[in-house]
Order: structure tokens, then sequence, then C-alpha cells
């Protein structure tokens, strides 16, 4: 195995939404993996909520705002910019490096996120988000989802407000091309970020993709995801380090190990 191409023949599913999972499956190419791009999740941008507009409308006067992904940034940059732009002297944090990489490529120079463990956890541990007593916090994220994030800053007596900037939905997309590779034996990894695009995916192969499960590895970012009850159906689970170094990094020593 070169070390140029440290993933040659891999077969990788990618789960991810798109166009994240298009991006993610170049990456992986250029290091000799087969990637299959099978999104299990859809993002859609939240329109006319009120409950959105009074969250950017506190913008403004917000001390910090927090990107909880990549399709944070890109749909609450959209609703930023729709209303007249983002707002000078608010500075902004990110949990994940895809998050925070999104911001940078947004225009943010600074951007408050963790070196390693990239999770909530581990944003919150940061010095920046110690002292937050009386400021006024805005978390740009989807509808729903963890609220482990603004009850530790509550805690610490921030004032916090979620400006919920996109929906997330199950595709309706045709399993059938997959379930061929995978019959071909072109699927090694399957690859989430979630519970939720591990629930949907599991969901979306239906019984003839799960009963093959049990021969596939999966590779995951997180030790809550890993012990998820889905996760128990697959022969290996390959906890993966954060972002895409870490992603590739993991899968080259599955590849190396197999």
């Amino acid at each position: 195995m070169s070390t140029a191409r440290p993933l040659e023949g891999l077969g990788v599913v990618i789960t991810r939404p798109l166009p994240l999972a298009e991006s993610v499956a170049a990456e992986l190419a250029a290091a000799g993996a087969r990637p299959i791009v099978f999104p299990t999740l859809e993002i859609h941008p939240v329109q006319s909520d009120p409950a959105l507009d009074a969250a950017l409308a506190l913008l403004p006067r917000a001390d910090l705002a927090i990107f909880v992904s990549a399709n944070a940034v890109e749909r609450g940059m959209e609703a930023v910019r729709a209303r007249g732009g983002w707002p000078k002297g608010v500075p902004v944090a990110a949990v994940g490096e895809f998050t925070a990489r999104a911001l940078r490529n947004s225009g943010f120079k600074e951007v408050i996120s963790p070196a390693e463990r990239f999770d909530s956890e581990a944003l919150l541990g940061l010095p920046a988000l110690q002292a937050v007593d009386g400021r006024n916090i805005i978390i740009f994220r989807g509808q729903g989802g963890r609220e482990r994030l603004k009850e530790g800053l509550e805690a610490r007596g921030a004032r916090v407000t979620y400006a919920e900037c996109y929906r997330r939905e199950r595709p309706k997309a045709d399993p059938k091309p997959l379930l061929e590779a995978w019959g071909r034996g072109e699927v090694d990894v399957i690859g989430v970020l979630s519970a939720e695009t591990l629930e949907n995916f599991v969901e979306m192969i239906g019984p003839e993709g799960r009963a093959k499960l049990a021969a596939t590895a999966l590779v995951v970012p997180h030790e809550a995801i890993a012990a998820h009850p889905d996760a128990k159906r697959f022969g290996r689970v390959i906890l993966s380090p954060p972002g895409a170094e870490g992603l590739s990094k993991a899968l080259a020593q599955y590849r190396t190990k197999r």
C-alpha cells in the first residue's frame, strides 16, 4: 500500500448531508478510497420563522455566537446576510473542525474552537466560555437537538437564545445502488457523524442491508455514538479522532490491520 494513497481500495460509505458528503468523498478518493455518497440527512432552511427573526434581532447585542455544525454556518449565515450582514464585534465559536473551517471560509479570522475532542463538552471546557455570567449568547443550530451546551452555559449565568436556522429530514433515497455495491464486496466501512444519521441509515437500508452490517465496520467520532444500540449491529466499531484528518487516519489504520 502506497503511503501516498493509504486508503487504496477501501470502500467507504459517507452518510453526511450534501454538499459536505461530496467534499469528504473527494478527500477520501484522493487517498485511494472508493467513496460512496449515501446521505442519511437532508438539510432544509427555516423559512419565515418568528422565533428565528427574534433571535437574529438580538445578534448585534450578543457577546458570543456559537455554531454547532457546518450546516448551522451555511444556513445561519444565509439568514444573517438576508437581514443585513454580520454585526461588527460579535465573536464566534464552533463545535467541530468542519464547523470552524466553515466559519473561517465565511470570513471569520478568529474562531473559538477546541483543539481536541470536538463536541459540546470540549467547547464548554475552554477558558473563553467559563466567565459568562450575564453574557448574551446565541446558538445557531437546527431545530431540536441536544441541550447540553445551552444547559452548561445557563448554569454559568449566561442568557442563551437559539437561532434555529434549518431543519433535518430523512431522505427518500433508493438504497438499491448501495446494496448492489455492497453485494459486490465494494463496501467496507460506514461513516456516521451522529446518532440521527446512524438511525436513519439503518432504517433506510432495509432488511437486506441490515443483514450485511455484522460483516461491516462502522466509524464514528464520539463514544456516545459508539454506544448506540444500532452501532452494536456492526461487526466492528472504530472511534475516529476529530475532523477530516482524524477520519482519514482511523480509516488508514483499519485498512492496514483488517
